[in-house]
Order: C-alpha cells, then sequence, then structure tokens
C-alpha cells in the first residue's frame, strides 16, 4: 500500500483494515495524532486527507485517497502554522494530549472559513474534547488564527 504523509511517499506492508492511526503512529512513527477513543468520538486523533479533518482512529488506511497531513506536517518549528502561533499567543494548551487534532480541526475551519462566526467555530470544534477544559482558551485562538491570517 501506498501513502503520501505530510508530503513524503511511503510503501507499506500493512493490511488494508487497519486504522490510519495505527499506521500513522506504529508503522511511521508519527506521534502527533494521538489515541484517544477509538471511536471517532473525542478528536486528539485528527489529521487532514485533502484538506479535510478526519479522525484517523475511524478510517482504515485501505480507504485513504490522497494526501495526509498531521500536525508534524502542519508547520516547522521556523515556520509555524497560524493556529499554531495563536495557539501559543492564547496560551491553549495545559496537558496537550488533545492539542495536535484541536488545532488540526481549526486549521481546516479556516481553509474553508478564513473568518468564522462564533458559531461556526464552535460548531466546526464541537466533538473534539479537551480533559482539561480550555474550551475558552481554543475558541480565542482560532479568532486569533483568522485575525492573523487577514494581516491584523
Amino acid at each position: 500500500m501506498q501513502l503520501t504523509v505530510n508530503s513524503k511517499h511511503y510503501d507499506l506492508d500493512v493490511e488494508p483494515e487497519m486504522p490510519l492511526l495505527w499506521v500513522l503512529r506504529d508503522e511511521l512513527g508519527i506521534s502527533g495524532p494521538k489515541y484517544g477513543c477509538g471511536a471517532g468520538l473525542c478528536g486528539a486523533c485528527t489529521v487532514h486527507i485533502d484538506g479535510e479533518a478526519v479522525r484517523s482512529c475511524s478510517i482504515n488506511a485501505g480507504e485513504v485517497r490522497g494526501s495526509i497531513t498531521t500536525i508534524e506536517g502542519l508547520g516547522t518549528p521556523a515556520n509555524l502554522h497560524v493556529i499554531q502561533q495563536a495557539w501559543i499567543e492564547n496560551q491553549v494548551a495545559q496537558c496537550g494530549y488533545c492539542q495536535s487534532g484541536q488545532m488540526m480541526t481549526a486549521a481546516a475551519l479556516l481553509s474553508k472559513t478564513p473568518d468564522p462566526s462564533d458559531s461556526e467555530i464552535a460548531e466546526a470544534m464541537d466533538g473534539n474534547l479537551c480533559r482539561c477544559g480550555t474550551y475558552t482558551r481554543i475558541h480565542s485562538a482560532v479568532k486569533t488564527a483568522a485575525q492573523m491570517m487577514k494581516g491584523k
């Protein structure tokens, strides 16, 4: 099976029924997407497939059609994505476990809706759970990122 992850091409000898999350973490050593619930309910494993936010625990590797981006491919330490910059500015993370999934969901939202309303943010981020309850900071960070994208 062939997958493209963070702009790198991989030839993998895995069963097509293996969840994408397991392929990313166990076969490729990409640790950004986290195992949270295994049922696509918490968002900790969120990645992009051709820009769409997808729960990697709920899609089998053989079903993937398109390029996969994880938090590791969203930005680099030298060139952070606007979402990553906003997360730092708003001091969102506490334990950090859910944050890669939160950022991947927020980045997908902003790629389609660059100036989201409060209700659009709430709807897009619904289903991404945070054990520490930093929802207000997450919401603020999405607003900050949207403003940063506009150059303000």
